[in-house]
C-alpha cells in the first residue's frame, strides 16, 4: 500500500478567535546546570514577542506550568519515567518552575497547572477555551518533541485548530526538534512563523 504527498500535510487553517497558549515556559529550561537546560533562550525571545503581539491586540493568553505536590506524589508514572520532574514538586526549593522572566503572567491571564505531558489531560483547559469562544490554539514553548507536541495533538482532537509556532519552540537538540515539527505538520498541527502569527494577531 503506498500514498502520495497529498496523504500529509493538509491545513486545518486559521480559525476566528485565536488565542495564544505557552507551554511551560519554566526557568528549569533555561538555567543553565539544570538537567532540563535547553542550551539555548530563543524559545524565550519567541514567545516573548508573540505575548507582545497577543496582549496588544487584546488577544487571550494561556500559560501553561508543571507542579506537583510535596513529594510529586501526584506524578505517577511520569514522574517514574522522567525523575527530574520532581525538581518541580513543591517542596523542592529553588525556582525552577517560576516562568522565565519576562514570560510572567498578566493579572487577567490564565495559568494552567498540569502534572502531564499535555496542557489538555486532567485539567480544565478544553472547557476555559470553549468558553471563550475560541477555535484556534496558537502554540509556542517547550518543548517541542513533549508538552507541545501533546498539547497540539490533544487540542486537534479537543475541536481547537492548533497553530504551532516553531520559531518559538525548544527542545534538547535541533534534531530532535526539527522532526517533531515535521512530524507534527504532516498529522496533527499547522506550522507558522512569529511574523505570520504577529500579522494574524492584528488582523483578526
Amino acid at each position: 500500500m503506498t500514498s502520495d504527498d497529498s496523504t500529509w500535510g493538509g491545513s486545518m487553517g486559521w480559525g476566528r478567535r485565536p488565542a495564544l497558549l505557552l507551554i511551560d515556559m519554566m526557568r528549569a529550561y533555561f538555567t543553565p546546570g539544570s538537567p532540563f537546560d535547553l542550551g539555548s533562550d530563543a524559545a524565550v525571545r519567541g514567545c516573548a514577542r508573540l505575548l507582545a503581539a497577543a496582549r496588544a491586540a487584546g488577544l487571550p493568553v494561556v500559560h501553561t506550568r508543571v507542579r506537583y505536590r510535596p513529594g510529586a506524589t501526584d506524578g505517577g508514572l511520569f514522574v517514574r519515567k522522567v525523575s527530574a520532574l520532581r525538581l518541580l514538586a513543591e517542596d523542592v526549593p529553588g525556582d525552577q518552575g517560576e516562568f522565565a522572566a519576562g514570560l510572567e503572567p498578566g493579572d487577567a491571564e490564565v495559568v494552567i497547572v498540569k502534572q502531564y505531558a499535555s496542557a489538555f489531560f486532567g485539567t480544565s483547559l478544553a472547557a476555559t477555551l470553549t468558553a471563550a469562544g475560541i477555535d484556534t490554539a496558537v502554540i509556542a514553548g517547550v518543548s517541542t518533541s513533549g508538552c507541545v507536541r501533546a498539547s497540539a495533538t490533544d487540542a486537534m482532537q479537543h475541536g481547537f485548530r492548533p497553530i504551532v509556532i516553531a520559531e518559538a519552540c525548544g527542545d534538547r537538540t535541533p534534531a530532535i526538534h526539527d522532526a517533531n515539527i515535521a512530524d507534527l505538520a504532516a498529522k496533527y498541527a499547522d506550522i507558522a512563523t512569529i511574523e505570520e502569527a504577529i500579522t494574524r494577531f492584528g488582523t483578526r
